[in-house]
């Protein structure tokens, strides 16, 4: 508040009255990021942090919200967490959230636990349980679109069913740091900020090659997840367990908020089909992003250009099995699982798994810009419980399709678009957002820790 502080000792008191208001606003919407969507978060890093003539220290924070939107209603809940206890690359981050749409939902989630007796062995965990009183899917049962897939690329918006529901989830990710790269010798990264940007130490982004630069993992990730949509037509009950087998390399000089370097993702996911799994299936997809740095200008004191391309190939989609009575099930993931575009990652304008389909391709291109002014380094309040050291404003545009195979011509033509404009922060040394995007069927809103490209 460095501008506006200075200001206000010459200015009326409608405008200190104004001020106040816009200062109000934006802590109350950085409230809103930091707590509304813990429990999915994509965090992991392996990196120590320290700001420029500190030590790397113990965070812990507590924060209660309110919030509104159609899923919830009015809403109430309660963000707890800690960095840095017990081991300093650990975190640990819980919220409990309560709405008038008869809605409740718990989050929590692990990062970057080191098993003592395996130093290169890392464990990442989430767990959700959540009720809602209105749950919307893109899946077959609504009436009058027969002849139409739900969730296919030319499906009709309102080709939907919802109602009363649940969603429920737990994930146990267990990473294998290759002695190769940065990682041969350097299990967990240490680096220093200065207000958040990087000054010493990087994780990556010295060279293309894996042998000489960045962190190379394998991972395993068994996972279950179990959706229920009690609409008027259907009761849409959709359950999967299985296990993600995946190659990452990480190549960026600081993975919170990179600003040089790449990421690639290769990975292998399949349900048997066991226990109370819906069907079996098998998932092959790919992610690469790629950062470039146009450093510092007078009023911008980071400037990048993000890049992200992801393609994903259900392999069993066509296959089929025979129940005993005679039903005939294809071998496909749930709506929210597979080839999905829409919601936090890809498509940020279209609601969660809007589209569907055997294949899909995503790319995204992001200018993201730390401004010089900081809105909150003055208060002291917000400093003290959420330590803001940045706020990062993202113009945004993605394109992407699904497609009942793949194919390169076929993935390429009547792509979907949106267009959009973020809101970010580092808040707890955690990047903290909000997305807004607009296609030609609708707007969203996203709330997530993280930025998107981060696997």
């Amino acid at each position: 508040m460095e501008q506006n502080s200075a200001g206000n000792k010459l200015c009326p008191d409608g405008a200190r009255t104004m001020a106040a208001s816009g200062r109000f606003i934006l802590f109350a919407v950085l409230i809103f990021f930091f707590a509304a969507a813990v429990g999915t978060s994509p965090l992991y890093s392996q990196v120590i942090v320290a700001e420029k003539g500190r030590e790397a220290e113990p965070k812990i924070f507590h924060v209660p919200y309110a919030f509104y939107n159609q899923s919830f209603g009015a809403a109430v809940g309660y963000v707890a967490g800690f960095t840095g206890v017990h081991q300093k690359q650990f975190s640990v981050l819980a919220t409990a959230i309560a709405g008038t749409n008869d809605a409740l939902s718990l989050y929590i989630v692990e990062r970057d636990y080191q098993v003592p007796f395996l130093p290169r062995l890392f464990i990442d965990s989430e767990f959700a349980l959540s009720t809602f009183g209105e749950l919307q899917s893109y899946t077959d049962g609504k009436p009058g679109y027969a002849n139409e897939r739900s969730g296919s690329n030319d499906s009709s918006y309102n080709n939907y069913i919802d109602g009363p529901g649940t969603d429920n989830f737990a994930r146990a990710k267990f990473r294998f740091l290759l002695p190769v790269g940065s990682g041969k010798d350097d299990i967990i990264s240490k680096v220093t900020l200065d207000r958040g940007l990087l000054t010493e130490g990087r994780v990556g982004a010295t060279s293309w090659n894996p042998f000489t630069s960045g962190k190379t993992f394998l991972e395993a990730k068994p996972f279950w997840r179990s959706q229920s949509v009690r609409s008027d037509y259907k009761r849409n009950y959709k359950q999967t367990n299985g296990v993600e087998f995946s190659l990452f390399r990480e190549n960026t000089d600081f993975p919170k908020n990179p600003s040089g370097g790449s990421t690639f993702k290769l990975r292998y996911t399949k349900d048997w089909g066991l226990f109370d799994s819906t069907t079996q299936y098998d998932v092959v997809d790919a992610e690469w992003s790629k950062y470039f740095s146009l450093g510092a200008s007078k009023y911008f004191r980071q400037r990048v250009i993000a890049f992200d391309v992801w393609t994903a190939n259900v392999l069993s989609w066509n296959d089929y099995s025979t129940r005993y009575n005679g039903d005939v099930v294809y071998h496909r993931p749930p709506p929210y699982a597979g080839a999905m575009l829409g919601g936090l990652w890809r498509m940020r304008a279209y609601p969660t798994s809007r589209f569907n389909d055997q294949a899909a391709m995503y790319y995204a291109l992001e200018y993201r810009v730390i401004p010089e002014w900081n809105p909150f380094a003055k208060n002291e309040w917000i400093q003290k419980n959420l330590d803001v050291v940045w706020w990062q404003w993202v113009p945004f545009v993605e394109v992407g399709r699904v497609a009942p195979r793949w194919s390169i011509s076929e993935l390429h033509t009547k792509m979907q678009w949106d267009v959009g404009f973020g809101i970010r922060a580092m808040a707890k040394g955690l990047t903290v957002r909000i997305d807004t995007a607009v296609s030609n069927e609708n707007w969203g809103v996203q709330m997530m820790i993280g930025h998107p490209f981060q696997f």
